[in-house]
């Protein structure tokens, strides 16, 4: 199975501008034969904490419809970054739109200390299948914990995907952190990152790819925007550079 990481420049607040540029990399995700695609964390409306009770929108909301049409028509399944609301507060959620299927939502744990005005934790530990695996969903700050992992790896999960939005600081520590997870659990890890401004930071991209060796099989830089696509039976990635200038 390939699937890809993209690593994308989120518009402030601007959901539909977002969701264009991401109609966009799922094509060419796909182009590329990826199966499932990952963005970065709250990718759909940017990491705008200040923002996200105004951005919050439901799972099953039409204005996902373009998504979920796209994942129909080409055969891929896509996890997404957006604000959910629910009945604790607004979650920091991954909504996962599956071909011809209803979509799943997973919400992040752990939040960071800066997290908690703005959101509330899920509540769910959470694994699903795609293709010959079965995919744990990390969102940032809880991936840092190799509990989540381990927890994760004790439901049955064999790969770990990892959505954020980090600095340079928080990509150093990824970059020590992640192959640890690979390795001691047997699990590859694909991590997409943002770039550009991000709330009062600059997302540092260095979106990445490793096996369950713990080997560093491919990466982006911290500025451009491109995917990164992992070959989860031949254990080799390669990185695709994108131009969504004018998307």
């Amino acid at each position: 199975m390939k699937l890809c990481a993209v690593q994308l420049a989120s518009r402030k607040g601007d959901f539909e501008a977002n969701l264009a540029r991401h109609q966009h990399c799922i094509e060419q995700a796909a182009a590329q034969g990826a199966g499932l695609v990952v963005f970065p964390e709250l990718s759909l409306t940017g990491y705008e904490p200040t923002l996200a009770r105004q951005l919050a929108l439901p799972v099953n909301t039409p204005r996902l419809a373009p998504l979920q049409a796209l994942c129909d028509r080409l055969g891929i399944s896509v996890a997404a970054g957006l604000p959910l609301p629910s009945a604790n507060g607004v979650l920091i959620g991954m909504p996962i739109l599956r071909p011809g299927q209803a979509p799943l939502a997973y919400a992040k744990q752990r939040l960071h200390a800066d997290e908690l005005p703005f959101f509330a934790p899920g509540k769910q530990p959470f694994v699903f299948g795609g293709g010959e695996h079965q995919i744990a969903p990390a969102i940032c700050y809880e991936s840092m914990f190799i509990e989540h992992a381990l927890h994760a790896r004790e439901l049955g999960a064999d790969l770990y995907l990892v959505s954020v939005a980090k600095t340079a600081k928080g990509v150093r520590e990824g970059y020590e952190h992640y192959p640890q997870v690979a390795r001691n659990l047997g699990m590859p890890v694909l991590l997409a990152n943002c770039v550009g401004p991000a709330d009062t930071f600059i997302g540092a991209g260095g979106s990445a790819a490793w096996d369950r060796q713990g080997n560093l099989l491919a990466t982006l830089d911290e500025r451009q925007e491109g995917l990164v696509i992992l070959d989860t039976a031949a254990q080799t990635a390669s990185c695709k550079v994108l131009d969504l200038g004018r998307v």
